[in-house]
């Protein structure tokens, strides 16, 4: 299956607990660290969520 590279450009600090969740299920630690996630329509709607701090890298 195919996979997708993603980004964390903008801090968790002064979000919503829900955010900081979703950003740390995505497997997202700090500030430009890059994970490696299967493509599945969760995974996009987890991206989705927190489209302001996050971006798909190629």
């Amino acid at each position: 299956m195919a996979t997708i590279k993603i980004k964390q450009v903008k801090s968790a600090i002064n979000r919503p607990k829900r955010q900081k969740d979703t950003v740390k299920a995505l497997g997202l630690r700090k500030m430009n660290h890059i994970v490696e996630k299967e493509d599945t329509p969760q995974i996009r709607g987890m991206i989705a969520k927190v489209q302001h701090m996050v971006e798909q890298v190629d």
